[in-house]
């Protein structure tokens, strides 16, 4: 079974923004969808979690058919956009109190992954303060909590590291590569291309709503002949000529 099979999928408003876009991840894996501004990644991914209806296209997350049956299937997925959605009024406690009720967690298990996660987090010391007096990147931790309260399998982030010092920017990374490696899967996107190639198994990197490259760093290194290229480099040579990139994908 796959975490997430993408197949033929199509958005657009007033331009085509996804165009028969075609992934497979598996399950325990880390995976970073990288493009230019504009490629299509966040309409890709709210149509995975869905918050978009596509025009066109199939979405499985762990088998579930997420357009036939898309309360199970957002069962198994939590959303981090980039722009931190709470409830201004709620303490961090309040806050992943009522999203752990949402998702039926039991009061006693989510008070304790609260407060592992507040911890973590550098969020315990104002766990009874309202968030409408937080910064931005106070909010964005308390919005990945939120997103991790009732352990997902599949855990999507839209640039989570933005706001973040640099401190808890390493925790996150840290969190995160924890989830991977006891089986959770995790899907990135990000403009730190140093972050994504210190931290992700595989990249699909898409560009006007198409796929245009995807494998590991050293799949990607050998189709633009970089062999010890960064990712940076990598990305920079294969968005630059988006006519002459064919898909690529891993070996079978």
């Amino acid at each position: 079974m796959t975490a997430l099979e993408v197949r033929g999928l199509a958005k657009a408003f007033s331009r085509p923004a996804v165009q028969g876009l075609d992934l497979t991840i598996a399950p325990g894996e880390f995976y970073g969808l990288l493009g230019p501004n504009g490629a299509g990644k966040t309409t890709t991914l709210r149509m995975v979690v869905g918050l978009l209806q596509p025009d066109a296209g199939s979405i499985r997350v762990f088998g579930v058919d997420a357009l036939a049956d898309p309360i199970a299937a957002k069962r198994q997925v939590a959303w981090l956009p980039d722009e931190p959605l709470i409830y201004d009024k709620l303490t961090p406690l309040e806050f992943l109190e009522f999203v752990a009720g949402l998702w039926g967690v039991p009061a006693s298990v989510a008070a304790a992954r609260a407060e592992e996660l507040l911890h973590r987090l550098d969020l315990w010391d104002h766990r009874a303060e309202r968030c409408e007096g937080f910064s931005r990147g106070m909010k964005q931790k308390a919005a990945l909590a939120g997103a991790l309260i009732h352990d997902p399998r599949l855990l999507i982030l839209d640039e989570p590291l933005t706001g973040l010092d640099a401190a808890i920017a390493r925790e996150v990374k840290a969190i995160l590569v924890e989830r991977v490696r006891a089986g959770g899967t995790v899907i990135l996107t990000t403009h730190i291309l140093e972050v994504a190639e210190r931290l992700v198994d595989r990249i699909g990197i898409i560009q006007h709503g198409r796929l245009m490259a995807e494998g590991t760093l050293a799949d990607l290194r050998g189709r633009v002949g970089r062999g010890d290229g960064t990712l940076e480099e990598v990305f920079l040579d294969l968005v630059a000529t988006p006519d002459s990139a064919a898909e690529t994908r891993e070996p079978a």
